[in-house]
């Protein structure tokens, strides 16, 4: 079936009362009023059968058909651009960008539940449609808000394992030796050990998933103020939602920071399952590896200069332009300063993307929220300019395919703004988003019983061989 697009039915579909139902990303989605439904495991035991049954009918009448052709390029380049994972929580669109379960992020700021009126999205919000493809109401996100908070203690051990390595370690060392530590609780690891059958690795993987999610921020503030802040922990504030609690945590409650962090954990949390973080999460995954070790590996990933890390270099970037610029530089000026940043080697971090051949919708709202917030702020103004200046210069060079800014290019300003000035420490909150796709996709892994990732590899050689054949 196809995704669920329309926004205006959306609305029609939200209004109306009583069990009404659609499809989104193939998957029901129906308006409920009954106290049980709030709960969100039991949901999901209501739906797997029903998708693990529409998996076999779609291997068994269609797992013949090609889906493209698979080139050298293609293999000598990463395997960029070839179809080859089953990942049902977002898709993404060169030109439109990312969908989560079928709704744009536009779509999703206007229907999933927020904490204000006419505020950003609750990333709870969203942590449900991506588990169930059901637009959550209000009664529903504040239920799993509070489950979330019941399963956020963490325990003594995993802080004395962040405190055995040097302060000077980079957060994200830190962050991914939390996890680690957190792996000791892992419920997957103790049922496979005592026996279970493969149909229900998906119910200890949920408990894993959800505790891993609900515990990450406070391993993640503990890493921030230990860093940055001279060891000071702030204690959770159990009135708060999870975005909120977790800026809390960190030392900011300013509301309009609040509202920032909703919205960079909600854009942040998926991204299909090509990227390194999200395929690594499954690699590892299928191996049958618990939540905690396949999500340790993500964030290694993460890590890389090439994925998470451009977050930091951006940030670092535009501040080196300001220093070495001043605050009044003119669009002719900045046009010159970023040839020669090009003809030193040199990229513009921010810009281009794997995937996308658009302006990137994350980069998009991020800038409305600027607009609305810090309109008058010197870098904001600055990413603004580079928006203008930029993309003409890349499509001029003419090697980018993608000219057009990334998510990456604004998420530094914006936090910079309100305090958190710290680039070093953004891949950990980029990490912390990512956890609500992965643990999403990884339950729905166990739950269809997707197999060992095994792909094919081949030498230089055999490709050369294989070529000389195919031109005879």
């Amino acid at each position: 079936m196809a995704f669920f697009r329309g926004l205006a039915a959306v609305s029609r579909l939200r209004s109306r009362m009583g069990q009404d139902a659609t499809t989104l990303g193939g998957v029901r989605w129906l308006q409920m009023q009954s106290a049980s439904d709030l709960d969100l495991r039991s949901q999901l035991q209501e739906m797997i059968p029903e998708q693990q049954d529409r998996l076999k009918k779609l291997k068994s009448e269609h797992g013949k058909v090609q889906l493209g052709n698979i080139t050298v390029d293609m293999v000598l380049g990463g395997m960029r651009g070839m179809t080859g994972m089953l990942w049902e929580t977002s898709l993404l669109d060169p030109e439109e960008g990312i969908r989560f379960r079928g709704l744009s992020i536009p779509e999703c700021q206007k229907v999933l539940p927020a904490a204000v009126k006419d505020g950003e999205p609750l990333p709870e919000g969203l942590l449900w449609l991506l588990l169930t493809g059901k637009v959550p109401t209000k009664e529903q996100v504040d239920a799993l808000s509070k489950e979330l908070l019941a399963r956020s203690n963490v325990p003594d051990y995993v802080y004395k394992a962040i405190d055995a390595l040097p302060v000077t370690a980079h957060p994200m060392t830190q962050f991914t030796t939390g996890v680690m530590a957190l792996q000791v609780d892992s419920e997957f690891q103790k049922a496979y050990d005592k026996g279970m059958p493969k149909t229900k690795f998906w119910e200890p993987t949920y408990e894993d998933c959800l505790n891993l999610i609900a515990r990450l921020p406070q391993v993640a503030s503990y890493v921030y103020r230990r860093i940055f802040k001279d060891g000071k922990i702030i204690s959770a504030d159990n009135t708060l939602d999870y975005a909120a609690n977790f800026s809390h945590m960190l030392g900011f409650d300013d509301p309009k920071m609040l509202e920032l962090m909703r919205l960079y954990i909600t854009i942040h949390t998926d991204h299909e399952g090509g990227n390194v973080s999200a395929h690594t999460g499954h690699l590892v995954g299928s191996a049958l590896s618990d939540p905690y070790l396949s999500f340790a590996a993500a964030l290694n990933g993460l890590a890389g200069p090439l994925h998470g890390l451009a977050n930091q270099e951006v940030l670092l970037w535009i501040k080196t332009v300001m220093e070495e610029t001043g605050s009044n530089i003119t669009t002719d000026q900045l046009k010159e300063y970023v040839w020669k940043t090009l003809k030193s080697g040199k990229v513009v971090p921010g810009y281009g993307h794997g995937v996308l051949r658009n302006t990137d919708p994350r980069y998009s709202c991020q800038r409305e929220f600027a607009l609305k917030y810090l309109p008058e702020d010197p870098l904001f103004q600055l990413v603004s300019k580079l928006y203008e200046v930029v993309p003409p210069i890349l499509t001029e060079l003419g090697k980018v395919k993608n000219p057009w800014p990334n998510v990456d290019a604004h998420s530094g300003v914006l936090l910079n703004h309100f305090g958190l000035s710290e680039a070093r420490y953004y891949t950990v909150l980029f990490g912390v988003s990512r956890s609500i796709g992965i643990g999403s996709q990884l339950i729905w892994d166990r739950a269809l019983g997707l197999p060992l990732e095994r792909p094919k590899s081949v030498t230089m050689e055999w490709l050369e061989n294989y070529c000389k054949k195919a031109a005879a």
